[in-house]
């Protein structure tokens, strides 16, 4: 007997795949984008920048196996939201994966526990502007919804192998989306965001929701909730080439992380990478928290 069907080479292959990646020029999403088009799949990726989104395709195009395309594109309007959906049908007819991962850090109120009195308490959270919270929800959670019902009928065009490519990866390949939620989602801390938080636990409810309301298309929907990576969210903007360090921005102890580090590149493209491919096949309507031992080590509702 053969232990070929085994190999990292087929279990982990996106190559000749069509990703789309919303928030696509920096952190997070530029690592998804990288490891994807690293491995063969041709990737969208989608933002407000042009700068930043051309700036990835310049610097990351050379030497990968697959390509990466620059879509500009709000995925707060759904005016624009249907003209991505509607350009990605033109070009490649049908789509395998969709990463939702724009997403916003919104107002933060830091109250002391030890120090605040309780009207100070309300009288800082009270001046937290509801625009703030609009705007966090609006970008984090309302974004999700909208792009993937706008390219729900493209993802379920290409399942079960309705193409060339899913037929070559896998016989039955489903495709999917991936949510880029938090583990802030998670946490019973407010974490000094109020409004994020709460968002990032609407989108990883939201992901359930969906994976259990699209079953039948056979599109795999789940989330990964990330704990601290390097990002424009965490750090102190991007440098040339779109990269962020997080050395003398984070001390791991601030959240007793058992891995005593931020997350790598490696960590969150490996993830994307299984969801992606056959290996994540059976995985859906879930969250996968991928942050260093934090929900661990801190009050969560995981």
């Amino acid at each position: 007997m053969s232990s070929a069907h085994f190999a990292a080479s087929r279990l982990f292959s996106v190559k000749g795949l069509v990703a789309v990646v919303s928030g696509g020029g920096t952190g997070i999403g530029l690592m998804a984008t990288q490891a994807l088009a690293a491995n063969g799949a041709r990737v969208y990726i989608v933002g407000r920048r042009q700068e930043a989104l051309d700036n990835v395709v310049k610097t990351y195009n050379q030497g990968v196996e697959g390509e990466i395309i620059a879509l500009p594109g709000d995925v707060t309007s759904k005016d624009d939201v249907k003209r991505l959906a509607a350009e990605v049908k033109q070009r490649e007819g049908g789509l395998h994966l969709l990463v939702n991962n724009a997403g916003i850090a919104g107002p933060k109120t830091k109250v002391s526990k030890d120090d605040d009195s309780v009207e100070t308490w309300s009288q800082k959270l009270l001046e937290e502007p509801v625009e703030g919270w609009d705007d966090v929800f609006r970008t984090n959670v309302t974004n999700i919804f909208l792009m993937t019902s706008a390219f729900l009928p493209l993802l379920a065009k290409f399942t079960y192998g309705g193409d060339a490519a899913g037929r070559a990866i896998y016989e039955k390949y489903q495709t999917g989306v991936i949510n880029i939620a938090s583990i802030s989602g998670l946490t019973k801390l407010s974490q000094s965001h109020f409004a994020y938080n709460a968002s990032k636990a609407a989108a990883t409810h939201l992901t359930r929701m969906m994976s259990t309301e699209f079953a039948h298309t056979g599109v795999r929907i789940n989330s990964i909730n990330p704990g601290v990576f390097p990002s424009e969210m965490t750090g102190s903007g991007s440098d040339e080439n779109n990269k962020t360090s997080l050395e003398g921005e984070f001390d791991p102890s601030s959240m007793n992380l058992m891995a005593k580090r931020a997350g790598s590149e490696e960590d969150m493209g490996g993830t994307i990478l299984y969801l992606a491919s056959r290996a994540g096949q059976y995985t859906t309507g879930t969250y996968i928290p991928v942050d260093g031992g934090a929900l661990a080590a801190n009050p969560s509702a995981y």
